[in-house]
């Protein structure tokens, strides 16, 4: 049994598959399972990357029937049953669960895919958030930034992803950093500009939910701009379909997400968004031995509608595969795949979240932002990762600070590279260092001592 993907559905596949007569390896191309609903934490300096990150062999310590591999899949063959991985053998299976998830797409504007930071990945975020910090320190160093917009972000995408991300920037803008380099933000006036193409926020959300995400957003300062698409980026402005030009060094990509590129590995069609096509019970045509779930997969619900790349859709889908596998090892036929909605959360703010329930139950304000935070809190893998999350958001909302402010350059700026050290080679073939000065005369005085004595001594031969 070969689970691909170590994301909702992967962790909910492999536990499901812990009591079965059966071997299992999981892949994944990282090591760690990331906790993707706090990205944006981690981006707007709440969060360190550990805690939205745990190693996936520590999330099943016991497993006996379980083998972990870091390894990413660059081929599959259906017909002979085997994964082409990017190192090692072939990797052969008897089923196979594709939980890959997805990646950011550009739609193909141009300059997106060169100059946005999209928040996908642990390290999207963390680059995000040393890029604004850094242009902070810009700011206060080089005044005249600020007319290229070294203080202006624009978010795309007024979805939750979008919604949370304006939301704390705006926090971090207005109550952090504001404290930090107060003279050189009452003069710059950094903006937050969120950016949608429809006619609303939180398009799967009831009209009163989305009412009040767009009061809180514009409350807190954020520029929300409905109905406007981006036409280009550039790397110091952004033009919007209107043809207004905002001057901008950065640009939040939460406007849309396709399938991993592994299902083309799958050669089948595929649908919009590089979903794959698949049977009722989540099993890939032709091929009762694949299932696809998650974001990859596109599954309908009853009323023929795809279903959301949601987190639940993963992990409830994922449990299903494995229940269908489970069937079929005792000869049973699978059943169709069912998903119960579960509702929908967003946070906008400091004690500002809507939450709605099933049975019709809303929450928002403060009500919401608890249950948003409790829910969240309780998803989080690994025991050590909820204590230090639960410590640090009692920290954050105590002091109004952040924590992880830390700029570090992992890799050189372009402007840098032409300061590079020196190898370590050559550290070993340095320059004496310049002698003392009465050390100097000493050794000189020897040297000419000694000079004085080889000439006597060629005189005398």
């Amino acid at each position: 049994m070969v689970v691909v993907g170590a994301g909702f559905g992967g962790l909910a596949a492999t536990k499901a598959l812990a009591r079965m007569p059966v071997d299992v390896v999981l892949l994944d191309r990282k090591n760690y399972h990331g906790f993707w609903p706090l990205l944006y934490q981690v981006a707007t300096a709440a969060l360190s990357p550990d805690d939205v990150a745990y190693s996936v062999r520590g999330a099943f310590p016991r497993q006996p029937n379980l083998e972990v591999r870091m390894a990413e899949v660059r081929g599959i063959d259906l017909e002979a049953r085997e994964l082409e991985l990017d190192h090692g053998p072939d990797l052969p299976y008897d089923y196979l669960i594709l939980a890959p998830g997805s990646v950011a797409t550009d739609f193909g504007i141009p300059g997106v895919s060169e100059h946005a930071f999209p928040l996908k990945t642990v390290p999207d975020a963390v680059r995000l958030r040393h890029h604004v910090l850094r242009q902070f320190e810009m700011a206060c160093s080089r005044p005249w930034s600020l007319a290229d917009g070294a203080l202006t972000v624009v978010v795309a995408g007024g979805g939750p992803t979008g919604v949370e991300v304006s939301g704390a920037m705006a926090e971090l803008f207005g109550k952090v950093l504001k404290g930090d380099l107060q003279d050189n933000l009452a003069a710059a006036r950094p903006r937050v500009v969120l950016v949608e193409a429809s006619d609303r926020l939180l398009n799967a959300f009831s009209a009163r939910s989305r009412a009040e995400a767009l009061r809180t957003l514009t409350k807190h300062g954020v520029e929300v701009r409905l109905e406007t698409t981006i036409a280009s980026v550039s790397a110091h402005a952004v033009k919007l379909g209107d043809g207004t030009v905002i001057p901008s060094q950065t640009l939040v990509w939460g406007a849309g997400i396709k399938a991993n590129p592994i299902a083309q590995c799958l050669g089948v069609e595929l649908f919009p968004g590089g979903r794959v096509g698949v049977d009722p019970d989540l099993s890939l045509p032709g091929h009762p031995e694949v299932f696809v779930v998650g974001d990859i997969a596109f599954a309908t619900n009853g009323k023929g509608r795809p279903l959301p790349q949601l987190a639940p859709v993963a992990s409830q889908g994922a449990k299903h595969a494995v229940r269908s596998i489970g069937g079929r090892m005792k000869g049973q036929a699978s059943k169709p795949f069912r998903y119960r909605d579960k509702g929908n959360m967003a946070i906008i703010g400091r004690r500002s979240a809507v939450a709605e329930l099933p049975g019709g139950i809303r929450l928002g304000g403060t009500f919401g932002w608890i249950s948003w935070l409790a829910l969240h809190l309780a998803l989080l893998v690994g025991f050590r990762n909820r204590a230090v999350v639960m410590v640090t958001w009692g920290w954050n909302f105590l002091t109004s600070g952040r924590g992880s402010r830390v700029i570090l350059d992992l890799h050189p700026a372009p402007s840098q590279t032409a300061r590079r050290p020196r190898p370590l080679v050559a550290e070993r073939h340095r320059p004496p260092r310049p002698l003392h000065a009465r050390r100097q005369r000493l050794v000189s005085a020897q040297r000419r001592a000694a000079a004085g004595t080889a000439g006597r001594g060629k005189i005398a031969a």
